[in-house]
């Protein structure tokens, strides 16, 4: 074991012009700033080993975001092993919408596809769209970011100090599955509950909250970092800026450690969870656009308030507050030695594929569809016709590729495991990391060097619908078999 040192950095991303909004079917231009966005760095070393993970305020993270952050970094620094950053998303509807998001050689095919069906006349309408000098389009967003997330890997490296450390856990109600399964067979996400036919959520969740704490030479808390296994969702439909309930971790936190205090928030395997009660059912305080939620008989319940709103986003933060304070209150000892490991490696997976028949039924039905549109599409077309487009790029995209690489990092600090992947990662599988892993505690960091989509376990699939179709993502269920596989492999060589 070696002496550790660890540097720190924060660094806004929030724009000073408007911006398109990320992750959602209908196009949001942002109207104000809620909470500020950044990206946080940490940087580790025994001077032998280093890892820097970011985590930043955005829906996901594509892999040309990865390049050109490690080419930028490679020109300040040389110190740096640029193929140990890991960037990470906390995957927040309210951030930058950047050029070259998605990793899939068929993003921009939907629309085309789409837009191949119809005529002239029809062709997709945004709802809402921005130009001019007060708005920031996706090409100088991908710049602005670039810039940004490269300056708080450098000042964390530069930052670094001889330092200390502990573990801590926690369990928190933040994330609940968002599938509801049917009587049929089929599932829906953000499926109605209220109905006879309805028979169970399709997976669990899990309320962990795995910890790691840092310290100068003099025992002074320097930064936290919480794995929490929910994206950063509450506010996912609205028209602003915000880091949701991870703004508001950091603002509860340093309101009682100071406003030195680092927090580095990590999205664990949480592609099946939200911070919604599905049962417990609340509606917004306000309306949303999303196709995907229906609700016909609403009834009032005595529960959490609207996850869809600031007030609910505050909750969900003061519940992560209070367990990693409680956690801190518990250290009894800090360690400036550890084993320190870091290994990065591209894993090859299945590429999801569909059948003939599915291609051709596919075709049949956005023939269709085509046929009785009366005027234009728009963002809610696209969300009816979302598994049949995608099914055609697969088509395409399977006679040309049948392996999908993924960048994949596994390290060790001390008796803590950290694990990354690049989907959004059904919470089934980071389950069998977990219980597998011959760590005392295993960090998972899914949405991280890459932006793959949605794996989805077998039942998912078959229940199918949004998030579970071939459209939703780009490895199937056989894919995150051998993803748990070898990442569970990998981080059981490093604790023998």
């Amino acid at each position: 074991m070696n002496k550790i040192k660890v540097g720190w950095s924060e660094v806004s991303i929030t724009p000073d012009k408007k911006i398109a909004l990320a992750g959602q079917f209908a196009e949001r231009i942002s109207e104000y700033v809620e909470t500020p966005i950044t990206v946080t760095a940490l940087a580790i070393e025994d001077g032998t080993e280093q890892m820097i993970i970011c985590s930043c305020d955005l829906v996901s993270i594509g892999k040309r975001l990865v390049k050109e952050v490690r080419e930028s970094v490679k020109k300040q620094n040389s110190e740096i092993d640029t193929e140990k950053i890991i960037i990470s998303a906390i995957h927040s509807h309210t951030s930058h919408e950047y050029s070259f998001r998605s990793d899939s050689s068929s993003f921009g095919r939907f629309k085309e596809i789409m837009d191949s069906f119809l005529p002239p006349e029809k062709q997709y309408q945004a709802k809402v769209s921005a130009k001019g000098d007060d708005f920031m389009d996706s090409s100088e967003a991908l710049a602005f970011l670039t810039e940004r997330i490269s300056k708080a890997i450098v000042e964390a490296w530069k930052n670094r100090k001889s330092a200390k450390y502990a573990t801590g856990f926690g369990r928190a109600a933040v994330g609940m599955c968002r599938r509801v399964c049917y009587s049929d067979g089929s599932a829906k996400m953000w499926g109605d509950t209220n109905m006879a036919s309805f028979t169970e959520l399709e997976g669990g969740n899990d309320s962990g909250i795995e910890m790691l704490f840092f310290y100068d030479e003099n025992e002074k808390l320097t930064g936290i970092v919480a794995n929490v296994a929910c994206p950063a969702q509450v506010l996912e439909h609205r028209m602003f800026i915000s880091s949701d309930y991870w703004g508001k971790v950091k603002i509860l936190l340093r309101e009682k450690y100071g406003d030195d205090i680092f927090v580095l928030g990590l999205c664990s395997a949480a592609g099946d969870q939200c911070p919604r009660d599905l049962v417990r059912w609340v509606n917004p305080e306000s309306p949303i656009d999303d196709p995907n939620i229906e609700r016909n008989d609403y009834i009032e319940r005595d529960a959490d308030p609207s996850m869809f709103d600031i007030k609910g986003s505050w909750l969900v933060g003061k519940r992560i507050v209070n367990e990693i304070v409680m956690a801190l209150e518990d250290v009894e000892k800090t360690y400036d030695e550890a084993i320190l490991k870091h290994e990065t490696m591209t894993v090859d997976l299945p590429l999801r594929r569909v059948t003939p028949k599915d291609y051709e039924e596919a075709v049949e039905a956005l023939e269709k569809y085509a046929s009785k549109v009366a005027d234009h599409i728009n963002f809610a077309d696209n969300a009816k016709m979302h598994i049949h487009t995608g099914t055609i790029v697969r088509w395409e995209q399977q006679h040309m590729q049948d392996i999908y690489p993924v960048e994949v990092h596994i390290a060790r600090i001390g008796n803590v495991a950290i694990a990354t992947n690049p989907f959004e990662l059904f919470l089934d599988y980071g389950n069998k990391i977990r219980a597998r892993s011959r760590a005392r505690q295993t960090i998972l960091i899914q949405l991280a060097c890459g932006s793959s989509g949605y794996l989805p376990t077998e039942k998912a699939e078959k229940g199918s619908h949004y998030s579970a179709y071939v459209s939703s993502g780009s490895v199937g269920h056989e894919g995150g078999e051998q993803l748990v596989r070898k990442t569970t492999e990998e981080i059981n060589k490093m604790f023998r």
